[in-house]
């Protein structure tokens, strides 16, 4: 879900303007060059869907109202703005493109007004100047946005109310995530993978969970010191907690449930991961319901606790320290104290040292959070009122190149506090990750409830422990585990329905500063004034961007060590935005009960499978994925020292709608992901030639063979030639011995001339070369020789041919038919006959004995 890079950047909290800035607006021609024409508002679904790209829209998604001619005024580009049961959707006017900046889900807002700017005339103009009516949306994901509407229709109203409906709907079976239903995103149980992921803690890896496993609850396996207990399977000791815990095996269930008394919210001390080799641990619980002096005790959580400092590994009866961790400033801690909570003594728990780690509340995240999106806004390439931060403030965004301009602009910043809060929950991780990886501690970690600050400690202290959590599959395990099973609120933090059905997103609230230490321009000042409601208070408003603020702390940890995780910062932001928008069921609800109740894992889609699906489509070469990820050069533990903990801006979140150019600019893996992809396109190419190059060696080895052979037949056939030529003069020279004159044609026939006296009328014979065998054997005219003989006899009475050429050939030739040759002188000539039978078929009819014609 990584949204595509906007071309400028996102809005400012207060967008409105004076007349000065009304008309630089009016300068650009956006405004007056629309056509401000009434249009209606009250479309069908059927009509409206038939004027938008339906391509845009994703499965089950309906549009619910549409507004043409918006201008969105942080880009000062007009278009189409559609309200759809998941999400806000601005198309651009000429392109019908989807524009990113103007596009967000609507679980994602956090408020969203609408007021009225009057434009500043000159009495001429007076009754003709329209007021400009503005929509403004502030969003989860740091983006501000501000749409303006055209004057004389109701658009803006129709718009609103729809956005209104649609995030604050009646129940939370009324969310886009349940209309639309897992689709292809089916989603497995999630108790089954927490159970999986329980095994490998115990070392019981090869053992696989199932649904069957859990529901005859025959999953309570053990090892040596630790095991699974189905003591909360029907979530009645703790509603917050999962439907399986990790224990000390000597700790039995029913002093599990004793002990669970002692916590704020039931959520007594659990294991929640395990060291492979020496055996410590890192657990999490609640505060400790101490009471106001201070002074309540509970043997059972003493001893639970004591059970966590198992025997060292290769020690004699020396046990580990450990330590007591507690998110809180002391001060809180205390004051809690006055509730019935507050920390403990380390007098009470053997072997232990309590340490306070000061992150503060969920309040104070939620302002700090909102300061820097002020601060975004304000020093960003443009903002929400629509005016680049370079013709700000004299011409300059750090005012006007006065130096002491400069330099409080830079302040605000740091006055936002929110890099400050990520590097407390860092240090915080790092301290707890060296007590137990260089110690063998056990480290037991808590804050108020137990579900904000402890999780992103524990979570992020697992992460640097752990390199498992560092891949996709380990990192999916490890916020199922720790963020999901055990109960962090997200619907609360995240704003969104809750069982009951009550929402907790605000709506019509004006953006307000949340300290005063970043004061607005008094050209930001709205020249119209507005009515809206006051703001929520502490007690009210449980949101706060807590799991946000986690993902970026792990983003620095990224940054920090890249080759050390598996997932890219682009996968952090995907993810960030799949659980803001709530497209997904994973993250409804505030705890595992809820989720069971509602029938999420059933009804909605998943997210880790939506994710899945997106990375199988590319394989390994997907954005998801770290080009730098080597997990041999960091298979351990990674303890950053706390010089190193000094966190800055996550571009690709924090920049990426203030400052989309410098959101990416410096992005070294999208660089080398784009010379890996030209490397990898110029590595198939290579392949590609070589297989060529392959088989054309083959066809020239192929040709060369073939050539080799033909050279062997013509050497062959070279050899026969001149054998044949040696015998056919062998054959005329036999011939002429006889009287005969021999002559050979071109053809290849041959003229036997036998000079005789008595021999008077001429006979002409022709015998084929060859012999044609049943027909097996074919002529070929101008490779078979034929030998002609011509002879002179006078004797025509025998009608064999062969009988009239073998008188004629030899005289000595009986008339009985009797050859006398054998007796004859001219035997000793038969060497001079040598390959007449074999290379002259047509003297196989002379009936001569063919012992004459061997060699000698």
């Amino acid at each position: 879900m990584a949204a595509p890079k906007p071309r400028s950047s996102s809005g400012r909290s207060t967008p409105l303007r004076d007349s000065s800035e009304s008309e630089k607006m009016e300068a650009t021609g956006s405004w007056d060059a629309l056509d401000w024409t009434i249009e209606p508002v009250s479309r069908s679904v059927s009509q409206s869907v038939s004027r938008v790209q339906l391509e845009c829209l994703l499965e089950a998604e309906q549009v619910e109202v549409e507004g043409y001619g918006v201008v969105l005024v942080n880009t000062d580009e007009a278009g189409t703005l559609i309200v759809t049961n998941f999400r806000l959707l601005f198309l651009s006017e000429g392109t019908r493109n989807v524009i990113a900046l103007g596009t967000i889900p609507l679980a994602t807002i956090e408020k969203f007004n609408k007021f009225v700017v009057k434009n500043q005339s000159t009495p001429r103009q007076s009754d003709k100047t329209p007021s400009r009516r503005l929509l403004q949306v502030i969003g989860k994901d740091m983006r501000i946005i501000v749409f303006g509407f055209r004057p004389k229709t109701r658009q803006r109203r129709a718009v609103f109310n729809a956005v209104l409906k649609c995030t604050k709907p009646a129940n939370l079976w009324d969310l886009y995530a349940f209309v639309s239903g897992p689709s292809k995103f089916n989603n497995t149980n999630p108790k089954v993978r927490l159970l999986n992921e329980y095994l490998r803690l115990l070392g019981k890896g090869s053992l696989r969970a199932s649904m069957n496993m859990i529901e005859d609850g025959s999953f309570t396996f053990s090892n040596d010191l630790w095991r699974i207990s189905s003591i909360n399977s029907s979530y009645t000791m703790c509603q917050s907690y999962p439907f399986a815990l990790i224990v000390p095996k000597s700790i039995t269930d029913d002093e599990v449930l004793q002990a669970s008394n002692f916590r704020a919210r039931g959520r007594l001390p659990v294991v929640t991961w395990c060291h492979p080799k020496t055996g410590a641990v890192l657990a999490r619980s609640s505060q400790p319901l101490v009471g106001i002096m201070m002074n309540m005790r509970s043997n059972t959580d003493e001893k639970i606790v004591a059970a966590l400092c198992a025997q060292l590994t290769g020690t004699r009866g020396k046990r580990r320290k450990l330590y007591i961790a507690d998110a809180r400033p002391r001060k809180n801690a205390l004051a809690n104290g006055a509730m019935g909570g507050g920390s403990e003594s380390s007098s009470n728990y053997f072997q232990s040292e309590i340490v306070f780690f000061g992150i503060d509340n969920i309040h104070a995240m939620r302002e700090s959070f909102a300061r820097l999106r002020d601060y975004l806004d304000t020093h960003g390439a443009a903002s929400s009122d629509g005016m680049s931060s370079f013709l700000r403030h004299g011409g300059w965004t750090w005012g006007g190149g006065n130096l002491s301009s400069m330099s409080a602009s830079v302040s605000t910043l740091g006055d936002s506090g929110w890099l400050i809060h990520v590097q407390s929950v860092l240090a915080g991780s790092a301290w707890i990750a060296a007590r137990v990886a260089l110690e063998s501690a056990s480290v037991l970690v808590h804050c108020s409830d137990g579900w904000d600050r402890t999780t992103q400690l524990i979570s992020l202290a697992n992460l640097l422990l752990d390199p498992y959590y560092r891949t996709v599959t380990g990192f999916q395990a490890l916020i199922e585990k720790d963020w999901l099973a055990f109960g962090h609120p997200f619907a609360d933090r995240v704003g969104m329905s809750t069982v009951t059905g009550s929402c907790s997103i605000p709506s019509e609230l004006p953006r307000q500063s949340s300290t005063g230490s970043i004061q607005s321009s008094p050209m930001r000042q709205p020249s119209a004034s507005f009515t809206s409601q006051p703001p929520t208070s502490h007690a009210q408003n449980n949101y706060s961007p807590i799991f946000l603020q986690w993902v970026d702390c792990v983003s620095q940890l990224l940054r920090m060590y890249p080759f050390a995780f598996e997932f890219s910062s682009a996968f952090l932001v995907d993810l960030v935005d799949c659980v803001l928008s709530c497209r997904f069921g994973n993250f409804f609800c505030n705890s595992e009960k809820e989720r069971q109740q509602c029938g999420v894992p059933e009804a909605c889609g998943c997210m880790w499978a939506y994710l899945a699906d997106l990375r199988a489509s590319k394989g390994s070469s997907h954005v998801h994925y770290n080009y730098f990820y080597d997990p041999l050069k960091h298979d351990g533990s990674i303890l950053p020292p706390a010089a190193a903990l000094a966190p800055t801006l996550w571009p690709q979140f924090h920049l990426r709608w203030a400052c989309p150019t410098e959101a990416q600019a410096g992005d070294v893996e999208a660089q080398f992901r784009k010379m890996d992809i030209k490397f990898s396109e110029l590595q198939k190419e290579k392949e590609a030639a070589e297989r060529k190059a392959k088989e054309i060696t083959a066809i020239m080895e192929l040709l060369s063979a073939d050539l080799q052979n033909e050279k062997q037949v013509s050497s062959s056939a070279m050899i026969l030639a001149k054998r044949a030529s040696k015998e056919s003069e062998a054959i005329k020279r036999a011939i002429q011995s006889l009287g005969c004159n021999v002559h050979f044609s071109s053809s290849g026939d041959c003229t036997v001339d036998i000079e005789s006296s008595q021999i008077e009328p001429p006979l002409k014979s022709s015998y084929p070369s060859k012999r044609e065998a049943d027909g097996a054997v074919q002529r070929d005219d101008k490779s078979d020789l034929s030998v002609s003989i011509t002879v002179m006899a006078d004797d025509l009475v025998s009608s064999n041919p062969i009988d009239r050429v073998c008188e004629t050939l030899c005289p000595l030739r009986m008339r009985d038919g009797g050859c006398r040759w054998p007796d004859a002188g001219c035997a000793q000539l038969g060497s001079q006959f040598v390959g007449l039978k074999a290379n002259y078929e047509a003297f196989d009819k002379l009936s001569i004995y063919d012992s004459y014609f061997q060699p000698q």
